[in-house]
């Protein structure tokens, strides 16, 4: 068989773009390995419920809870969370609404005002229910320790390293 110098040209050109390709291709995949490996920037990922957790201990700590109490006292307490949640994801849809549009902002502030005073009717009748449960004591230290743990939280997420 006769090489031709079209097909030696051929034969260079393929070898060429092995030695080109090759190296990209790898370099592309490490990348892809190395940004999978890198949750958000750095961050670790939220873990709802590992923050729940956490929230209860600290909570329970703070107010001094036995055991008999903290067994009927979080129930209560993640039946009312997760229907302020409920009102707090509401709360976030109105975040886009465009301020141009005035009617749209009209109906956003007033639809916003209904849920802050839903989201208080809604503790009220939660606060009384754990009134019912433990002391009133415990309750407001619950409150204030809540209120702690959410400012400690949130100042961790602003100190946390950011890649």
């Amino acid at each position: 068989m006769k090489i031709t110098m079209q097909h030696f040209l051929i034969i260079k050109c393929r070898m060429e773009m092995k030695r080109i390709l090759l190296p990209l291709i790898v370099m592309l995949f490490t990348a892809i390995q190395l940004v999978a490996q890198v949750p958000d920037r750095g961050r670790p990922k939220f873990d709802p419920k590992a923050f729940e957790m956490k929230m209860e201990q600290y909570v329970s700590t703070a107010a001094g809870f036995t055991p008999a109490e903290a067994s009927k006292f979080f129930p209560l307490y993640r039946e009312m969370h997760r229907k302020l949640r409920g009102c707090f994801d509401e709360m976030r849809m109105y975040r886009h609404v465009d301020t141009n549009d005035d009617e749209a902002s009209y109906k956003a502030i007033k639809r916003l005002d209904e849920i802050d005073l839903e989201m208080k009717e809604l503790q009220q009748r939660y606060h009384a229910k754990l009134l019912k449960v433990v002391p009133a004591g415990k309750v407001m230290k619950v409150i204030k320790a809540e209120e702690r743990f959410h400012r400690q939280a949130f100042k961790q997420i602003l100190e946390s390293p950011k890649n």
